[in-house]
């Protein structure tokens, strides 16, 4: 099945976002921690997944809306980086300790087929967590306006392309021992990175608390733990997680408006 990927370049306007933009500051460096490893996981995915193009039936179309989408999520989280700097945080000196140490040593250990696979996973992880999102009585229901456009484009689009990497991944070397192996990998470089960037940002101003707010409110969600859990079933597919009618209300609308 080919899907129709609109890319779509959102830029909202970060210039007065608050510190505590999530409505408190354990909950704020959590989704700074999260979005600290988008930019550069973003580009990752797109090699991971570029390195198979010619080897996959998936359409040309298809994998340039993917690379497309990919691209502008981390140039508009890019321009987070400049709001940190702003507000007062240092987050150049983790980034570029983080670069180094997942893309510069680790990604070259790790053979084209086990990348893929971590990308294909990391995909269904981040779709997973997008519901939340669009849960207006979850974290997300405290957040500054111009944070929540950037959180639910994102979200939304995280949904849209799910399957592509999976897509891929199936048809290039359908093994389910490296599917689940490649889920393994994605669940402790999220957690490892992901925490790090959260720690390295609450130390700056004295924030406790923050490492079992993370856990509780990322891994310790139901729903996700269901999401992983199904993922390593023989027979999964991303599209068995069910449609996102929230999600493609939201990208319809965003069309409408930027049409």
């Amino acid at each position: 099945m080919t899907r129709s990927l609109t890319v779509r370049r959102i830029r909202p306007d970060l210039s007065c976002v608050p510190r505590d933009w999530a409505g408190d500051p354990r909950t704020t460096h959590m989704l700074n921690g999260l979005f600290a490893v988008f930019p550069d996981g973003e580009m990752y995915f797109c090699r991971s997944v570029r390195a198979f193009a010619d080897q996959t039936t998936v359409s040309a179309e298809e994998l340039r809306g993917f690379y497309g989408q990919e691209s502008n999520h981390g140039a508009a989280h890019r321009e987070a980086f400049v709001m940190l700097e702003r507000q007062g945080y240092h987050i150049e000196d983790w980034l570029e300790w983080y670069r180094g140490f997942a893309y510069g040593r680790r990604e070259k250990r790790l053979s084209p087929q086990l990348r893929l696979a971590v990308t294909a996973a990391l995909e269904h992880l981040t779709a997973s967590l997008a519901d939340i999102a669009f849960d207006p009585d979850d974290i997300i229901a405290d957040v500054h306006p111009s944070m929540r456009e950037l959180t639910q484009w994102h979200a939304a689009e995280e949904i849209e392309h799910r399957a592509v990497a999976y897509d891929v991944l199936q048809q290039v070397h359908p093994s389910w021992v490296l599917r689940v192996c490649g889920m393994w990998l994605a669940l402790v470089a999220l957690m490892r990175f992901g925490m790090s960037a959260m720690n390295h940002l609450a130390k700056q101003d004295g924030t406790r608390g923050t490492r079992r707010h993370f856990l509780r409110n990322v891994f310790g969600r139901r729903k996700v733990l269901q999401q992983v859990i199904a993922y390593c079933k023989p027979g999964f597919h991303p599209d068995n997680a069910g449609p996102h009618v929230v999600a493609e209300a939201y990208l319809a609308e965003l069309d409408r408006r930027v049409a």
